[in-house]
């Protein structure tokens, strides 16, 4: 295999972060880039990291990202593929909240977001959809959904309903017994160390802020607790942030917020580019910068320490339960926010008409970012 700089890994992977919109549908361009036409990884390592990403915390292309960065050039490299693909994301989005900031009042801004907070719920509630006839496959596990999502109806922690339904799955889905175990990669155990570096890096970035301001330090731990339980992807990011952000803190309303995912959906990055709006809001730019390095960096924690073992990981029947469990927590979830944010508009023929076809869009399969473009252009003549 060829071995690449880290600039180069970075660059490429920046470049390839200018057009990631599609989420997990980057994971083909990613593997065209390291595999077929660089060399960097051999097609079975890449499929070892396709399984375990979907095992761990984080949003998928993020993961493989950095997964393609450890095989080749170590931790060093998992970084520099990391923040190169997660860079234009983040840029574009902390423009994108200075300049929402600075002119939400002005009239037909507020009226392209009115627009933009329909096409959220259309987003979401599509989502859920999508998901709920992909892992929703038994009464037990309607059952654990349904749960899960009136649990959140309550205003209850996500978090202690994502715990226990994956505990539960562990035991009653025992026909989940995983897959064959996949050809085991040599040299992954050294990785181990940089699970402990980024560890290192995270809790004394949190005892700085300790030190110097307690609210960066709320916020910074907030957005990675956050990340440490985004199983499934970066959906279940959504539940986590609006439970903490909106209800528990109070830092934003819940339509403010909703604006912020609007936005993050003009971006080329997962859902919880959010987390870039949200430390914003809390703390200008300290706190934008904070918030997006606190929600990547644990999952960078969880692939390192987890790669010297991914071979077994991907064939444990007890990790693909508690996957399971995840996913139809996430639905619930996801289900319970749809109607959440459907609770805070006030709906017209108007407002029904304009979700239901960007619905139609998405459940057609045109692309988020069109959806969302074509709503924004829309909305102020609309609204």
């Amino acid at each position: 295999m060829i071995k690449p700089s880290l600039l180069e890994l970075f660059f490429r992977f920046f470049r390839l972060g200018l057009t990631a919109f599609g989420g997990p549908a980057m994971i083909p361009y990613i593997r065209r880039l390291a595999v077929e036409r660089h060399e960097w990884l051999d097609e079975g390592t890449f499929r070892l990291g396709m399984s375990v990403t979907q095992l761990i915390p984080g949003a998928t292309a993020m993961q493989m990202a950095a997964y393609v960065g450890l095989r080749a050039r170590g931790g060093a490299g998992a970084l520099a593929a990391y923040s190169g693909f997660a860079l234009p994301a983040f840029l574009l989005m902390l423009g994108l909240t200075v300049l929402y900031f600075s002119a939400r009042d002005i009239v037909w801004i507020r009226s392209g977001f009115a627009g933009l907070q329909l096409v959220v719920i259309a987003l979401i509630g599509n989502a859920a959809f999508n998901f709920s006839r992909k892992y929703l496959d038994s009464a037990r596990a309607w059952l654990l959904a349904v749960l899960a999502g009136v649990w959140l109806g309550f205003k209850g922690d996500p978090v202690l309903a994502l715990v226990v339904v994956c505990t539960l799955a562990v035991f009653l889905f025992r026909r989940d017994q995983g897959g064959p175990p996949p050809s085991n990669v040599s040299g992954a155990r050294a990785n181990l160390r940089w699970a402990v570096i980024f560890l290192a890096g995270l809790l004394g970035l949190l005892a700085i802020l300790a030190a110097i301001d307690p609210k960066l330090l709320g916020l910074s731990a907030l957005m990675m607790k956050i990340d440490s339980f985004a199983f499934g992807g970066g959906y279940v990011s959504v539940p986590l942030m609006l439970h903490e952000v909106v209800e528990a803190r109070a830092w934003m309303s819940q339509s403010t917020f909703m604006d912020g995912i609007a936005l993050g959906q003009l971006t080329p990055g997962p859902i919880v580019i959010t987390g870039t709006f949200v430390g914003y809001a809390v703390a200008g730019f300290p706190g934008a910068i904070l918030a997006t390095i606190s929600v990547f960096g644990p999952s960078l924690v969880f692939l390192c320490a987890v790669t010297p073992f991914a071979d077994r990981l991907a064939a444990s029947p007890v990790a693909r339960r508690v996957l399971h469990g995840s996913l139809i927590t996430l639905v619930g979830l996801m289900a319970a926010v749809t109607v959440r944010f459907a609770m805070d508009v006030h709906w017209g023929v108007l407002e029904v008409l304009f979700t239901l076809a960007a619905l139609a869009a998405l459940r057609k399969g045109v692309d988020i970012l069109w959806v969302v473009l074509a709503c924004a252009a829309l909305s102020p003549l609309l609204f």
